[in-house]
């Protein structure tokens, strides 16, 4: 009998720690912005957003964030925080003038590249969602495809 560890390949090892680089970002800040909710509140209301934009935003990077670390549901987070990111771009970082404001505007669209990377070719081996599709009799198609 094969252990688990010896069906994987080198690249599904790189998947995964691909995924938990780029998840990392969005729980640290998910995390640091419901820390304190109070300020958080304020900062998004000095943007001109609403409070419950703010928790969206924490759930959103929270939620989407552990979906694509843990390899589950991984294509719809990844697709999620894709496309948060390419808003935060568009949004908040058009100040070309400022070195600091185009390097968050690339970064942006970087992690929005690898997030579409990984909606396009899913979690790999290594992720529940690789556990969940052997497991697919009587799941519905459209869970099936997010995985």
């Amino acid at each position: 009998m094969h252990s688990a560890s010896s069906r994987f390949q080198p690249a599904d090892f790189i998947l995964l720690l691909g995924r938990l680089l780029l998840s990392l970002i969005f729980l640290h800040e998910g995390s640091v912005l419901a820390s304190d909710i109070s300020a958080t509140v304020d900062t998004f209301a000095k943007l001109g957003l609403a409070a419950p934009v703010a928790f969206a935003v924490i759930a959103l990077q929270l939620g989407a964030g552990l979906s694509v670390a843990a390899g589950f549901l991984s294509r719809l987070g990844a697709l999620a925080l894709a496309f948060f990111c390419l808003a935060t771009a568009l949004l908040f970082h058009t100040n070309f003038a400022s070195q600091n404001e185009l390097l968050h505007f690339e970064k942006d669209l970087a992690i929005a590249g690898g997030m579409f990377v990984l909606a396009a070719c899913g979690a790999g081996s290594i992720s529940i969602d690789n556990l969940l599709k052997q497991r697919t009799a009587g799941m519905p198609a459209w869970l099936r495809a997010a995985m």
